[in-house]
């Protein structure tokens, strides 16, 4: 939460690529939400990512820097997909305070043979397999990893079964992904957007809860919903579902003209905005770091048309290095 709240005629509106928190205090919900604009298309755009998979990496995006900005040390928030799709990798992470770098791998002909058939939902680009979101604070500490199943599932789906299952939070969550077009003198230009709203019921009374007891194992028949029998749930749900794929997207609402259109009966509390770049973590003493734990056979085996050519596979950046640089190692 911001220490310093804005004064009447301070605050300004977060704008794109910035995640807004907020608190709507008479039904104990808290949330984030964010419109991701210039710094996806970005991303998107450097890899020339075909539309599916684009959209793919872009909901990847939304809920890593939703989740990711909820950090309150200094580590990593990581997101991925491994499965037997056509897209079978989708990567995405989150370095506090601002850093989100992401890539896809897909089988470029298994994707055209989906996309002649007109058959481009999540659940058949990604196929049957697991979702990681992983929370890394660094050397000397202990990774804490959430696994989900990815079987005919959409990212969505998948995050509120790892809300469900791992953190235990009652957890609602929307996102949208859409391609803006705008006018400009050389055309018409396509600009990647997504956006996306996340709510959590964290009361004050933990009798407010009444969650339903977690499964105890294989074959417990026992109600693991995780949703709380309890009013002040239930409206969000409904207020959430009353939101348009667009609001999320679309640059002339904001993210705090949102909150105000579902919460304005309540009264909602809109903190300072947290900013995401587009920023990679690789660099040449990294890279090189690397090499040089190679040994002669691996540099020469790594050697072509007289060099070594590392590039990164989230921003693309291309590391050239002379073999001979390493040959004492």
């Amino acid at each position: 939460m911001a220490e310093h709240q804005p004064k009447l005629g301070e605050f300004g509106f977060a704008g794109d690529d910035h995640v807004v928190p907020y608190e709507v205090a008479p039904l104990d919900v808290r949330g984030r939400t964010v419109q991701l604009g210039p710094m996806l298309d970005a991303i998107l755009s450097r890899h020339d990512y075909p539309e599916p998979v684009a959209r793919l990496l872009a909901e990847a995006c939304v809920l890593t820097v939703l989740l990711g900005t909820s950090l309150k040390f200094e580590g990593k928030f990581i997101l991925q997909t491994r499965t037997d799709g056509p897209v079978d990798m989708l990567v995405a992470d989150f370095t506090t305070p601002h850093a989100l770098r992401a890539y896809a791998r897909f089988d470029a002909d298994r994707l055209q043979a989906l996309v002649a058939a007109g058959e481009t939902s999540q659940q058949k680009l990604l196929g049957t397999g697991v979702l990681a979101l992983t929370i890394d604070q660094g050397a000397h500490t202990q990774r804490y990893q959430g696994i989900v199943q990815l079987d005919g599932t959409s990212l969505e789906e998948a995050a509120r079964t790892y809300f469900r299952q791992s953190e235990q939070i009652p957890t609602d969550l929307k996102m949208s992904v859409a391609k803006l077009v705008t006018p400009g003198p050389g055309g018409a230009r396509e600009q990647w957007r997504a956006g996306g709203i996340l709510a959590q019921f964290l009361p004050q009374a933990p009798e407010r809860m009444r969650v339903p007891d977690i499964s105890g194992g294989d074959g417990d028949p026992r109600d693991v919903t995780h949703e709380p029998a309890d009013n002040s749930w239930r409206e969000l749900l409904a207020l959430l579902g009353t939101t348009e794929p667009t609001e999320l997207i679309d640059p002339t609402v904001g993210a705090e003209r949102l909150l105000y259109r579902l919460f304005h009966e309540h009264g909602v509390r809109v903190f300072r905005g947290v900013p995401v770049a587009d920023r990679c973590s690789c660099s040449r003493e990294k890279i090189r770091g690397i090499l040089e734990g190679f040994s002669a056979d691996e540099i020469k085996d790594s050697t072509e048309d007289g060099g070594i050519h590392v590039a990164c596979e989230f921003c693309s950046t291309q590391y050239d290095f002379d073999p001979a640089e390493f040959a004492a190692e």
